[in-house]
């Protein structure tokens, strides 16, 4: 029998806007959904411009996002979920509303910008009884689902030291005072709430937790803003503490010259340790007590099967960005139709991402909890 291709209104993303696109290509992948409406922009005008540029029906393009909910909910063939892919800060309300209309909710990181606000989502997705996603797109990669998988039937045995390193250079200058738009929202704390720590460090911290299944019992960080003028974080070194006596650390920086986008997990157990680089993502490396050494290739038989079944190209055609959000995207589809052992980022990882930078923010060197 054919699926029912889902219908998605987006928030945010217009023409021109990098993550929309991004966003729009993963849904569009695998056929499973569309989106069918929007609210694309922050000003009504260009917004109006937006759907009509990327070919949305008039009555289904939107000035605002209010407009959008209470539209959508009174036609005969509303929309699913709501896609929001706006700046940090306005994140919260309408992800809150749709919740409440009874949408299932897909967000890209980080979910909020508040800890209070994401405590009220965990809470409104479970009232409504809805999905809230939150779009963290590293998890989508089949080696590391190989990794996770790794680690869960003890390979690597017990974890002892986990370490992350999330390393770019585009903000090695002040470009939100030459007017660059999206060095100017994440550099104003108001739109952003964090920088390089809510930007990329969510990313980091997220991908210890889904890959290690390590709970972050409390961290020290150092936080710092480097370039003159700029108002929020751009580099930081955060060490953790976690349940059970694994120790380990976070670096992120947006201002080492030369580096692009350098996202990098290293773990290590008493009996072997595991690195992958997402600038090479085909390629996991496994080295064991007895010095072995592994490189374990996405779509090989030694990729396991949550790395299988994330594979679409054959072995040797490089797989990458697009398709990781595409497998983040099949799995809060595959939620959404109710099917079981759905997997994706739920409103809770939101919740710690969120948690872990305040905590980061706050500790100002000393251990602080993560709770």
């Amino acid at each position: 029998m054919t699926r029912r291709v889902l219908q998605l209104g987006m928030i945010g993303g217009g023409s021109g806007a990098f993550i929309g696109a991004v966003h729009r290509l993963a849904i569009q992948l695998d056929g499973e959904a569309r989106v069918v409406a929007g609210a694309l922009s922050s000003t009504p005008e260009r917004a109006l411009e937006s759907g009509r540029e990327l070919g949305l029906a008039a009555d289904r393009t939107y000035p605002d996002w209010r407009a959008m909910l209470t539209s959508e909910r009174q036609r005969p063939d509303p929309i699913d979920a709501v896609v929001i892919v706006t700046p940090n800060h306005a994140h919260f309300e309408p992800a809150l509303a749709a919740l409440n209309a009874g949408f299932h909710v897909i967000i890209d990181k980080p979910m909020v910008v508040e800890p209070a606000h994401a405590s009220a989502l965990q809470e409104a997705a479970t009232r409504a009884g809805r999905i809230l996603a939150v779009t963290y797109n590293y998890t989508g990669y089949p080696l590391v689902r190989t990794a996770r998988e790794l680690i869960r039937t003890g390979e690597l045995g017990p974890i002892r030291k986990v370490i992350a390193e999330y390393h770019q250079g585009w903000l090695a200058t002040n470009l939100a005072s030459e007017g660059q738009k999206q060095a100017a929202w994440r550099g104003d704390p108001v739109l952003a709430g964090a920088g390089a720590l809510g930007d990329i460090g969510t990313h980091a911290e997220n991908l210890i937790r889904y890959v290690s299944g390590l709970h972050i019992e409390s961290l020290a960080a150092d936080v710092h803003t480097l370039v003159h003028g700029r108002r929020v974080d751009d580099d930081a070194l955060v060490r953790l503490r976690f349940a059970g006596g694994a120790v380990g650390h976070i670096s992120v920086s947006q201002v080492c010259v030369g580096e692009e986008n350098g996202l990098a997990l290293r773990i290590y157990g008493e009996n072997a340790g595991l690195t992958w680089r997402q600038e090479h993502p085909n390629e996991l490396h496994l080295n064991t007590l007895s010095g072995d050494r592994r490189i374990i290739t996405r779509g090989s038989t030694a990729s396991q099967a949550q790395g299988l079944g994330a594979t679409r190209l054959p072995p040797g055609h490089p797989e990458g960005f697009i398709e990781a959000f595409a497998n983040v995207y099949r799995g809060v589809f595959a939620a959404m139709r109710g099917e079981r052992g759905a997997e994706y980022p739920d409103v809770n990882a939101g919740a710690a991402g969120v948690r872990f930078v305040a905590a980061a923010l706050s500790s100002r060197g000393a251990w602080v909890p993560l709770r």
